[in-house]
């Protein structure tokens, strides 16, 4: 098989190392639960936080690579991707994760907290997608999955600037889906509805209750049942998916 046509994991597994994946946000909530799931799959993972080191799944830290990023800081990006590629070599697989919520009504809402959720949320995106995708064309081949939300379709009060930057997480994902399907390429997004996780956690135990009642499936799903439709979409069995966006949402968005 020429290099053009390798798949996603092929040279990895001649190795038997595994393929090189980065997950933004990697330190909790879905993004653990993705860095989890990946690393037990004997992929090689190496995840973005802005706190503390996060432990290795299952103590186990030779495929695992915790790098210090804020994605809103160009420069903070630049260096997670060189660092990453002296220790392992370009990420095959880019999980776009990093995220926050800054809720308030739009008459509430300030300058401020609509920039700093835009920088986080979709400029942080775009700087990861921008800088893992130039490797990935010349390898010809990889996996990029944006982490949006229901929210960008169903539409929350107070999340404004939140939805916004979901939303353009989509039209993103197609577009770029499109750029590089020629190069073997996929590049998906993810929808998740109620998760608990330390980010719902902070809406307070009535207004968690209010949105799980909203789910047809009547619960909130674990980072872990997003975590495995994640690994799916980087997965060889999702290699002819492209430009879709997978609900994880117990029903709550109806396919919206």
């Amino acid at each position: 098989m020429t290099p053009e046509r390798t798949a996603p994991g092929h040279a990895a597994a001649e190795t038997g190392e595994g393929r090189v994946v980065l997950v933004t946000g990697g330190a909790r909530g879905i993004g653990a639960a993705c860095a989890a799931g990946v690393h037990a799959r004997g992929d090689r993972v190496a995840v973005t936080h802005r706190g503390d080191p996060p432990e290795a799944p299952r103590g186990d830290g030779r495929r695992y690579l915790p790098l210090r990023c804020d994605v809103t800081e160009p420069a903070e990006v630049e260096a997670a991707f060189v660092a990453l590629e002296e220790h392992w070599g370009p990420a095959e697989v880019v999980v776009a994760n990093a995220g926050i919520t800054r809720d308030a009504l739009l008459v509430r809402m300030g300058e401020e907290l609509w920039q700093e959720v835009v920088d986080t949320n979709l400029t942080g995106a775009y700087r990861v997608a921008r800088r893992a995708v130039s490797k990935m064309i010349r390898l010809r081949r990889g996996r990029m999955v944006f982490v949006s939300s229901v929210g960008a379709f169903l539409g929350v009060p107070g999340q404004v600037n939140y939805a916004a930057t979901k939303a353009g997480m989509v039209g993103m994902a197609r577009a770029l889906a499109r750029e590089v399907a020629s190069r073997g390429i996929t590049v998906n997004v993810v929808a998740p509805g109620v998760v608990a996780t330390d980010m719902t956690a902070a809406l307070g135990g009535e207004r968690f209750a209010q949105l799980t009642a909203m789910v047809p499936l009547g619960r909130a799903a674990t980072p872990e049942e997003v975590a495995a439709c994640i690994g799916f979409l980087c997965s060889e069995d999702a290699s002819y998916v492209t430009g879709a966006v997978l609900p994880v949402d117990g029903g709550l968005g109806m396919g919206l």
